[in-house]
């Protein structure tokens, strides 16, 4: 099915030639079970291709016709995916293969949308998506009463909100963002009465339990699991939450409370996501600004391209292939200034086989250091199941996609900087409390966004949450979990924050994101042990190790041919997602945490 991990492509649109057949009658057949796969897959494969084709242009050359004519690619190959899964639902699988069992399966439960039956309204929804996608493309922040000039897009924002310790300033931006996604809030909650007419036509009571159903058990029992691995990471996060909090009130005074939650717009991102841009604040004292991979890189003059080639040399040291020459000839990674593009980073595989891309808009950081090697572990992932028919080239699960490129992030270390000559020396133990806080702000910052973006889609699907309540909600959520606030009331109705949000008008479900930070921390832990690594989790490089490549390839290759806990077993000896890894990862800090934290309220 369509892969909107790396396939974040304009919108999905019904075409009437597409027509949503009625199932045929049951059958126990294998021969006919497998025509129908035969089918199935050939299908997929032709108008996948043509939906990435389509995708790929709409988001590097954002106009009109190229949304349009993404819209009717998309939405090819939207109808018939969702014909193909309401037949697959139909077929009594229990005498067919094992192999044709699991393909049904997969089949009929990874759709992110369900097309209605009716065509206008097939049509429709994936216009709605397309015209979502193309005005979050164009989004700007434009400060009240200056000129258009002064508007500033999402690469802007960031810098701003990454860079400015101006409150005011801040401030400004941030609700410029996000007052962009107002004119998005009709469109979305007509998208949700539509995409769970679609889903209701699958057998699921929305698109939410749709979501929920794709994980090998059914999905009350996802909703608790997910509920789980949350309540094993809150102390950690509390406990880093009261220490940034506390160096913030110290930096801005009652602009952030000493309790309660912290403002979204003072956390250096957009999002509040990921708050590794207000390290220099919250540092500790006599600690370095940590490893000056910035200034290396541009002291180096380092191209997007040849941070890309540093990605691509880790996986080729652990015994992969290198990339296809097309990936350098076809992958957009620096910023047209010609033309509006989505420059929000992910990876793509446009023919199933080996043609695949980055699509970003590099800087020279080490944030888009390390996310290179992430989207590289997409583009690896997809190389590697590539002989599978076609409906099972996907990760065990989707939090397995993006666990794989966090993975290979975590070892992105002061060691590995040192092997491949970007770093002279690292630094001794003495710097690893800064090390480790500096990525705690990134990885267990977003571990309750993460829970919240779906969960909040989980109550709109379902209509527990109302178009009215869609901005309270979004905050009563983040509030319960992140501990964060807006700088401003927005409870209002004419509020859409979420859609400041790329997933949301993307349709793109996010608890992979959530699933893959418990995962890569699993999956680290496991390579670091087959690679050998005898000094602390957060200190392990499986960079170069032909032993972790070979578990690592091997794993990757399953694809979705089996179910996720195969997969997992077979990368890591367990067959339960477990958060006790990443526990051990950052066991050093949390011990420093509490004790920074004595004496200060944890919690808001």
């Amino acid at each position: 099915m369509r892969r909107t991990y790396f396939l974040a492509a304009a919108a999905v649109a019904a075409i009437t030639f597409v027509s949503c057949r009625t199932p045929p009658q049951a059958s126990t057949s294998t021969n006919d079970s497998a025509a129908f796969l035969k089918e199935a897959n050939d299908t997929l494969l032709r108008l996948g291709i043509e939906a990435q084709q389509t995708g790929w242009v709409a988001q590097t050359f954002i106009t009109q016709e190229t949304e349009a004519i993404d819209a009717r690619a998309s939405g090819a190959y939207l109808t018939a995916s969702t014909d193909l899964a309401k037949r697959a639902a139909k077929l009594p699988t229990a005498s067919l293969p094992a192999d044709q069992q699991r393909q049904i399966a997969v089949l009929k439960n990874t759709l992110t949308m369900a097309a209605p039956e009716d065509a206008k309204e097939a049509a429709e929804l994936a216009q709605l998506v397309s015209e979502m996608r193309g005005m979050y493309g164009r989004a700007k922040s434009c400060p009240p009463g200056q000129s258009a000039d002064a508007c500033l897009d999402v690469e802007g924002v960031t810098k701003v909100l990454a860079e400015s310790r101006d409150p005011k300033r801040a401030r400004e931006v941030w609700e410029g963002w996000h007052a962009a996604a107002e004119p998005m809030k009709a469109k979305y909650s007509r998208f949700v009465e539509l995409s769970n007419k679609g889903a209701k036509t699958l057998g699921y009571a929305d698109t939410g339990v749709m979501w929920r159903s794709r994980y090998d058990m059914p999905p009350e029992a996802f909703a608790a699991e997910f509920e789980r691995l949350w309540t094993q990471l809150r102390p950690l996060y509390q406990s880093l939450h009261a220490y940034v909090r506390m160096k913030l009130h110290a930096k801005y005074g009652d602009a952030v409370p000493a309790t309660g939650p912290i403002p979204a717009h003072l956390l250096g991102n957009i999002w509040a996501q990921d708050w590794s841009n207000v390290f220099d604040l919250v540092k500790p004292p006599g600690a370095s600004g940590g490893i000056p991979l910035d200034a290396i890189l541009k002291q180096r003059k380092a191209s997007a391209v040849d941070m890309a080639r540093y990605a691509e040399g880790f996986f080729v040291s652990l015994g992969m292939p290198k990339l296809p020459q097309t990936f350098w000839e076809r992958s957009l990674l620096v910023k047209p200034r010609d033309r509006d593009v989505v420059c929000h980073a992910n990876a793509w595989d446009i023919d199933y086989v080996s043609d695949v891309r980055i699509k970003m808009c590099v800087d020279q950081t080490a944030e888009d250091f390390a996310t290179l090697h992430h989207e590289m572990g997409h583009d690896y992932y997809m190389l590697a199941y590539n002989t599978l028919p076609v409906v099972l080239r996907d990760g065990a699960n989707d939090g397995f996609h993006e666990a794989i490129g966090d993975t290979i992030a975590l070892s992105v270390t002061p060691e590995y900087l040192v092997k491949v000559g970007l770093l002279d020396k690292a630094p001794d133990a003495s710097g690893d409390i800064p090390l480790l806080l500096q990525r705690a702000l990134e990885k267990l910052a977003f571990l309750p966004f993460g829970f919240v973006v779906d969960q909040w889609r989980w109550k709109v699907f379902s209509g527990d949450v109302t178009p009215e309540a869609y901005n309270s909600a979004w905050w009563d959520l983040r509030l319960r979990y992140q501990g964060i606030a807006p700088p401003s009331p927005r409870d209002g109705a004419e509020f859409f924050d979420p859609g400041a949000k790329y997933h949301i008008p993307d349709n793109t479900p996010y608890a992979r994101y959530f699933l893959a930070a418990v995962l890569q921390q699993q999956f680290h832990r496991a390579l670091a042990k087959a690679a050998g690594c005898t000094t602390p989790l957060h200190r392990c490089s499986i960079y170069g190790s032909a032993e972790a490549g070979k578990r690592l390839q091997a794993a990757l290759a399953m694809g979705a041919s089996r179910p996720w806990p195969d997969v997992l077993e077979a990368l890591t000896g367990q067959r339960e997602m477990d958060a006790s890894a990443m526990a051990e990862y950052y066991a050093p800090l949390k011990a420093w945490l509490d004790e920074q934290n004595k004496g200060v309220a944890v919690g808001w």
